[in-house]
């Protein structure tokens, strides 16, 4: 059919004819490559892509011996960049050749055709939901995928070889025995004076009025060289004043404060974050990652979200200077309950 034509009148006063609608050129004719045309080359393309997945996984493998060839010894900064360069050299190798492999599988080996693929409703007719089984069979049939045994079995060893580095290094991230062991006992022990975080400074009770917070450390803190992180995460401990009136303490507990000022562990109890809000009014700690609230004025008891246990509480009282010192260690593990769940 004919294309139908209308006048324009331009600038200068004369009239042009155009064409009402333009022409779908189409798509250009398919290019072929030289692995369409040549089946050897197309099994060269196979074998050398086939290759580098089975690189991937081999250097995926590597990654997770390197990580014990290698290991991060405490205190010797050259075995912890020994550990990170081995390692992460191994996994980006190994990624890379799975990411070489996929493009060039793509490129080599899959039909280069142009489509179109027109919008249809969610849910179309049975003659369109055939119609897409048949594109993914078509799509089977080009890409080879149940076809090219060797290239579908080296890509799936590839892909399974990826998480294995992850085995070594997130099982290096749990600590050594078991958590309750470790949450049990910190540095905290009788006559250790409370100071402040993070310059040191001992605090005296006269120092802590009513209302205010301090967060504090273990003086004997700053003496640890190895491990001071791990040490401060599991001591550090939130100290506040209350009115004597407003505390509800149980007759066991009461010696464990001194003239209202109280400590608590500054650890949630849920999944170890900082609990750092003090309300003054009250009396609530807030803890910011997932609102876990707990009442200062009752041990700190949980009155909303989802800690499953108080914060533990630090037994204070004074020395004959006056400072704030810890009367023994905590008496209940720190940090998140997860520990529980292996009674």
């Amino acid at each position: 059919m004919a294309d139908k034509k209308s006048d324009v009148v331009t600038s200068a006063g004369s009239a042009v004819s155009r064409p009402d609608r333009l022409q779908n050129p189409g798509f250009e004719p398919e290019h072929k490559r030289v692995h369409d045309e040549s089946p050897e080359r197309a099994r060269g393309a196979e074998r050398g892509i086939s290759l580098l997945f089975a690189l991937s996984g081999i250097l995926s493998a590597s990654a997770f011996a390197l990580n014990f060839i290698f290991p991060i010894v405490p205190g010797d900064l050259m075995s912890t960049r020994y550990n990170n360069m081995f390692v992460g050299l191994a996994i980006a190798a190994g990624l890379l050749c799975l990411g070489v492999g996929a493009v060039h599988w793509a490129k080599a080996l899959m039909h280069g055709h142009e489509l179109v693929e027109e919008r249809h409703p969610t849910r179309g007719d049975d003659d369109t939901r055939a119609r897409a089984v048949e594109i993914f069979q078509e799509a089977n049939k080009e890409s080879g995928w149940t076809r090219r045994r060797m290239l579908r079995n080296s890509l799936i060893g590839a892909l399974v070889a990826i998480p294995i580095p992850a085995v070594a290094l997130f099982r290096d991230l749990a600590p050594a025995g078991t958590p309750e062991e470790k949450l049990s006992h910190t540095i905290w022990e009788k006559g250790v004076r409370l100071t402040r975080d993070p310059n040191g400074v001992p605090i005296k009770a006269s120092d802590v009025t009513i209302g205010s917070a301090f967060h504090v450390i273990p003086e004997n803190l700053l003496e640890i060289e190895e491990g001071f992180l791990d040490e401060k995460a599991k001591a550090a401990v939130l100290l506040m004043r209350l009115p004597l009136d407003a505390l509800n303490e149980t007759e066991d507990r009461k010696s464990w404060s001194y003239d209202g000022i109280v400590a608590y562990s500054k650890i949630c109890t849920h999944v170890g974050c900082p609990v750092a809000l003090y309300e003054q009014q009250t009396h609530n700690l807030l803890c910011p990652c997932h609102q876990s609230q707990f009442d200062v004025s009752n041990h700190c008891a949980v009155i909303f979200g989802p800690a499953a246990r108080p914060l533990p509480q630090l037994p204070i009282t004074v020395d004959a200077e006056g400072y704030l010192v810890a009367q023994s260690d905590f008496l209940e593990p720190v940090g998140p309950s997860y520990w529980e769940r292996e009674r």
